[in-house]
């Protein structure tokens, strides 16, 4: 007997062994793809979709309805606001009305009591800044540091009000911090990121004006406490401040400034 024949089984084909071969050859993609194509997409995705379609849709047209149904009540809002700001306006018109004719009759009453009175109240007025008055004196010119530099200064409120107490030191007759008045009743304070003057926002840079002696009030202001303030936030911290002298400054009255009180004098 030959050792290497091989015994044929009758009942196997020919290529029995080369099963995964064939497999392989007859179908060359797995044939859970094809399953899966043709279930195409699943329902619950389906579902998913058709959900979100109509909770969008529900919320477009709830906003739709509270749109046109609130669009009446801003308007009705709106006309009621300008019928209260031409309120107020008439009622300001009135006012003034009435301050200007009281202006006139305490200008006839000071007409009245005789010139003593009359030129004692012309000395006061410029002083107190209740009248506008020009003259030579400095200009000042403050401003922030710059600001492309990482945690540069500000100039603060506090800085505004040793500058103003520096130049009365010095002997300051009148100023004017970017127009206003400033007087002895006069308010400067910080407002969030703004700095106020008499509550009236300033924009920087600021310019602060001062009359007195040309030829004293600018050595003078250097040697006072606002003085030296200034330079050292200057030379420390990098923030503007220029002094120069000026022939011919006009500081106008302060416009807010009112008698709280009064006595018939003797």
């Amino acid at each position: 007997m030959n050792p290497f024949h091989l015994r044929r089984d009758p009942e196997r084909p020919v290529d029995w062994s080369m099963d995964l071969l064939n497999s392989i050859w007859r179908t060359p993609v797995d044939p859970d793809y094809a399953a899966v194509a043709a279930r195409g997409p699943r329902s619950r995705n389906r579902l998913l979709v058709a959900a979100v379609c109509l909770v969008l849709g529900v919320l477009i047209a709830v906003q739709a309805r509270l749109t046109l149904r609130v669009a009446p009540d801003l308007e009705q809002e709106r006309r009621d606001i300008v019928m209260r700001l031409r309120a107020v306006e008439q009622a300001n018109d009135g006012l003034r009305a009435e301050e200007d004719a009281v202006a006139a009759e305490v200008r006839r009453l000071q007409a009245e009591t005789g010139s003593g009175t009359q030129a004692r109240v012309d000395e006061i007025e410029p002083v107190v800044g209740a009248r506008a008055v020009t003259g030579p004196g400095l200009l000042i010119v403050v401003d922030d540091a710059d600001q492309t530099r990482q945690g540069a200064s500000r100039v603060a409120d506090v800085d505004l009000r040793e500058l103003a107490n520096g130049l009365w030191l010095a002997g300051a007759e009148a100023i004017a911090i970017n127009g206003h008045r400033v007087t002895a009743r006069t308010a400067i304070r910080g407002a969030g990121s703004a700095i106020t003057v008499n509550y009236r926002s300033l924009t920087r840079p600021y310019r602060i004006e001062a009359i007195g002696d040309p030829r004293t009030l600018q050595a003078r202001f250097a040697q006072t406490p606002g003085g030296a303030w200034w330079q050292g936030l200057r030379d420390n911290y990098g923030m503007k401040y220029e002094v120069s002298g000026a022939t011919q400054l006009r500081l106008a009255a302060d416009p807010g400034l009112t008698v709280s009180y009064a006595t018939p004098g003797p």
